[in-house]
């Protein structure tokens, strides 16, 4: 009988499809390591408890107000954790506004000051802490809290992931947070599940392992569970309900797929030689149109090119992961899947129109969604045009860094983004953190970092650094390890990479 050697790399190969193929839809299980409270959220290693008292605290705080003004940030879990405030405020029969920020400073948290409302901050607060005495408040917020204030109380109250030895980069986003208040103001207010993983979504917190983990997961199974959210094994490439099969190749950056993105032809010739129609009659069609076979044929043409090139077994697998929808929302729309549902929020609030994505969440549809859908064309176009700015300025190299310099070409709002995307492509070096500089309206100068996974896992902080560097340079910044930014004054940039790259070098050795 003949030897038949099989390779490694069609092993690996075929365990990318055999993921796919397992389940395309399935019930999250709940783990015997896992506990649950009565809402669906869980709280691990003995923390339980200590979670458990300040979330009630500052529930019973809430409600005890008669008048509560809501201040939150200007991205997707800013506006979703806003819209659940604000939800379960009008349940709750509080007076209630909303403010949306771009950033926390001394001059906005004085005015707070000056108006004498209770307020409550959904998505940041947390850098500020020491800024709020005599201010009557609470603080939920994901982001790391300012170096040697991480009280659990300054004059308010302050729920922070990181207080309690959680990550708030990954495990659980301001929507979320402000979601497991609001039920525990009232076991009502479950139904608002799918904000939270929209915003979750938005932060990009199932990036890492290409699914959510810790309080998300839990938030997650708590959804699924009330026929909220559903949870698929499905392709990951953005854009699954609204985008043409072939654009989701085109603008794949995670992975990056060689020969196809960025190559419209070549994307459309990809699924012809598969036999995969790409037109439908008139119309284009999306990866929710497709066949569980097409799907299949594709991804495993995917996962050969991928492995095939190099790229290895661990590149290919992300292609595959957990997706997250609504069940509620119409199929085939950008508010069915939870990332694209973001997307449109960030498209609302980057631009300075962060109450048409809030009245978007508390379902306020037709004239808002037909504004959104503009925003969000308009927005597709900024990064587009941003894109193409950089890559023809160019990346420069700085020690253990890289950065660009948009100046006025990229909006402060979208640069994160934009820096983001860069990482991923071609004209970037993925071994080292990227820095984005772009011209805000004041005249300060806003700087987005940017990483990746295994970057953090080597020991880098962005946050710690950046909130370290930006202080000594007379700006404020802060965020998450993997991705955060500062404001500092113009004139500063060279200053700022310099101490910079001292930190992240410190960080790696």
């Amino acid at each position: 009988m003949p030897v038949i050697t099989i390779s490694p790399r069609f092993l690996q190969w075929r365990r990318v499809i055999q993921l796919f193929n397992a389940s395309p839809a399935f019930k999250i299980n709940r783990s015997t390591k896992d506990s649950y409270s009565d809402d669906g959220y869980g709280h691990r290693d003995g923390m339980s408890t200590a979670l458990h008292k300040c979330r009630e605290r500052i529930a019973r705080e809430v409600l005890s107000q008669g008048d509560v003004h809501v201040v939150t940030h200007i991205d997707a879990d800013g506006i979703a954790a806003g819209a659940i405030a604000r939800r379960c405020l009008d349940r709750a029969g509080i007076e209630n506004s909303i403010q949306f920020v771009k950033q926390l400073d001394a001059e906005t948290i004085q005015s707070l000051k000056d108006s004498g409302r209770f307020v409550w901050f959904t998505d940041l607060g947390s850098g500020m802490i020491s800024r709020m005495a005599g201010l009557e408040c609470v603080v939920t917020d994901h982001h790391l809290p300012e170096p040697g204030r991480q009280g659990s109380k300054n004059n308010g109250w302050h729920l922070n992931p990181h207080l309690f030895g959680l990550d708030g980069g990954q495990e659980i986003s301001g929507a979320g947070l402000a979601y497991t208040v609001a039920t525990a103001m009232d076991t009502r207010n479950r139904d608002l599940v799918g904000l939270a993983v929209v915003g979750a979504s938005g932060d990009l917190q199932d990036a890492a392992t290409c699914r959510f983990e810790g309080w998300n997961r839990q938030m997650v199974s708590a959804g699924a569970e009330l026929g909220k959210v559903s949870v698929q094994r499905d392709i990951r490439l953005f854009g699954r309900q609204t985008k043409p099969a072939y654009k989701l190749l085109q603008y794949a950056d995670d992975p990056l797929l060689p020969e196809l993105s960025g190559r419209e032809r070549a994307c459309i010739s990809f699924l012809s030689d598969l036999g995969i129609e790409v037109r439908q009659g008139e119309d284009w069609r999306r990866w929710i149109d497709l066949t569980a076979g097409e799907k299949s044929a594709i991804l495993s043409r995917l996962c050969r090119l991928l492995i095939t090139k190099g790229f290895g077994h661990r590149c290919a697998a992300r292609l595959v992961g957990e997706v997250y929808e609504l069940a509620s929302e119409e199929r085939g729309t950008p508010l069915r899947d939870a990332r694209e549902f973001a997307t449109l929020l960030n498209s609302t609030a980057r631009y300075g129109h962060a109450d048409v994505g809030l009245h978007i969440c508390l379902g306020d549809r037709d004239e808002y969604l037909r504004r959104a859908q503009s925003l969000l064309q308009s927005h597709r176009k900024s990064i587009v045009h941003g894109i193409r700015f950089v890559k023809s300025e160019g990346i420069q190299e700085f020690g253990a860094l890289q950065y660009f310099n948009a100046g006025a070409h990229i909006r402060d709002t979208v640069v994160g983004i934009i820096a983001g995307i860069m990482l991923h492509s071609r004209q970037a070096n993925p071994g080292v953190p990227i820095i984005g500089f772009a011209e805000k309206e004041n005249g300060d100068v806003k700087a987005s970092a940017r990483t990746t996974s295994p970057l953090v896992s080597r020991g880098v902080n962005l946050s710690t650094a950046i909130q370290k560097v930006a202080r000594r340079v007379g700006g404020m910044g802060g965020g998450h390890d993997i991705a955060a930014g500062a404001t500092i004054p113009r004139g500063t940039e060279k200053d700022f990479l310099v101490l910079l790259d001292k930190e992240i070098r410190d960080q790696l050795t």
